[in-house]
């Protein structure tokens, strides 16, 4: 436990902590100043995602801020009086994504084909966008600016404080179960099963115990797939920073940005590494197929509604 809080601690200094701290500060500022406010050149954003007018700031900083930032952001408007409960769960399926600092500065060493991060960001911001799009429950309402969201600058400091150091105490301790897992079993198994569990787990781990993997298409698959789910330990980061909103949303917005990353990084690895591509089972796919069919089957298939009875008990 001693030797595995060390490496939590040297990965909250190298990596978390620098590149979740600034933008944990950053987003009290930018929330304060933009929530509410009715930007004309954000108004695509707003009408494509399906969220309400004056919250374009969010989902900004859900898509650049890193877990989880924009699930922060997302609270800080509700508890403000700034949008809806029911607003605020629907975004925070979406509005919380790993950031450029953390895609870039932990997964380039992993791949010497240049366009390979940049094309694992792309495919994890637009399948958040998609997210927003296909997710049921489009509110009409439109973001209010309120006295609330005027603070100072010391209060902004406090609030990154205390949120990066939540986080930092999530990373530490399930650094800690992942190494008394290693010790037990973890290590009977193949080593991309162990990279796959502790990526689902933690993704800060995962992402860098994929240095282990010698195929190229594997990695570049895992890699999608840990930063669209973002393991147990950012649900877990996620379910500290918002309050009395519901995790049902969150999850339900993950599984299907996992689904659909997944597909997504099969079809665009047998670009990217034609010599290392993996052929993944077409089961595999069908999630994200799924997911992507839901307009259609929304429009094409009759789903019951409710049905009321009179008195004598027949329908009306």
């Amino acid at each position: 436990a001693f030797y595995a809080a060390n490496e939590g601690i040297d990965i909250c200094l190298r990596t978390i902590i620098p590149s979740l701290f600034p933008f944990f500060f950053l987003s009290g500022i930018i929330n304060s100043a933009l929530i509410g406010v009715n930007s004309h050149f954000l108004r695509p954003l707003s009408r494509l995602c399906r969220i309400p007018v004056g919250a374009e700031s969010l989902m900004i900083l859900g898509l650049t801020g890193g877990y989880p930032v924009g699930a922060n952001a997302t609270y800080t408007a509700y508890v403000s009086g700034s949008m809806s409960r029911r607003s605020a769960q629907r975004m925070i399926a979406f509005c919380n994504n790993a950031g450029p600092a953390f895609v870039f500065g932990i997964l380039s060493p992993l791949f010497e084909n240049r366009l390979a991060c940049w094309t694992l960001w792309g495919i994890h911001i637009c399948t958040a966008i998609l997210v927003a799009v296909l997710l049921p429950g489009a509110e009409t309402e439109t973001c209010i600016e309120t006295k609330n969201n005027s603070a100072n600058v010391t209060q902004f400091l406090q609030m990154a404080i205390q949120n990066t150091a939540t986080v930092c105490g999530w990373v530490i301790l399930f650094r800690i179960v992942m190494g008394f897992l290693d010790r037990w079993f973890l290590w009977l198994l193949p080593k991309e099963i162990q990279i796959l569990l502790c990526g689902l787990l933690e993704l800060s781990n995962g992402c860098i115990s994929l240095s282990g993997i010698v195929s190229d298409g594997l990695r570049f698959v895992l890699a999608t797939v840990f930063l669209a789910f973002g393991g147990v330990c950012v649900a877990m980061q996620t379910a500290s920073v918002i309050g009395d909103l519901s995790t049902k949303s969150y999850l339900l917005g993950k599984g299907m940005q996992t689904a659909l990353s997944l597909l997504f990084a099969g079809i665009m690895q047998n670009f990217l590494f034609p010599a290392g591509t993996v052929h993944l089972p077409f089961f595999l796919y069908m999630p994200g197929i799924f997911v992507l069919s839901l307009p259609i089957l929304k429009k094409t298939v009759a789903f019951p509604t409710k049905i009321r009875y009179n008195k004598e008990n027949s329908p009306e």
